[in-house]
């Protein structure tokens, strides 16, 4: 399996969706069902933070079994999120920039620079 560099979504796609072949797979992964397994991968790297403090969290990110785990659980919702839309039939590059203008629209450098409120909430 192909292992190092920066790889497009598409071959990331591939890469996911043959594995997920070789094991014959595809039949437990509807949509729901996708959609459930994404949701708990994330939990999964949430679980990661549990009873740390930011501190504590940046210092555990920084060492090795800590990055490893971050990591594994970060490839597990990636792979989920590749799965789920190659399903659903979404190219996820022009879906983050399509969501990108939409946000520019939302929250407009003039109100919303170094602010952490809602769109509907600047003013």
């Amino acid at each position: 399996m192909k292992n190092a560099g920066k790889q497009s979504l598409q071959e990331l796609t591939r890469a996911v969706l043959a594995f997920r072949d070789a094991r014959d797979w595809a039949q437990f992964h509807d949509l729901k069902s996708l959609m459930v397994s994404l949701n708990l991968e994330a939990a999964e790297a949430l679980e990661l933070s549990q009873w740390k403090s930011d501190a504590e969290m940046e210092a555990f990110a920084q060492t090795p079994a800590g990055y490893e785990a971050l990591s594994d659980e970060c490839a597990d919702v990636l792979a989920y999120l590749l799965l789920l839309a190659d399903h659903a039939g979404i190219d996820l590059s022009a879906a983050l920039y399509a969501k990108l203008a939409k946000n520019e629209r939302k929250y407009p450098v003039q109100k919303s620079y170094g602010r952490k409120e809602k769109y509907n909430a600047l003013t």
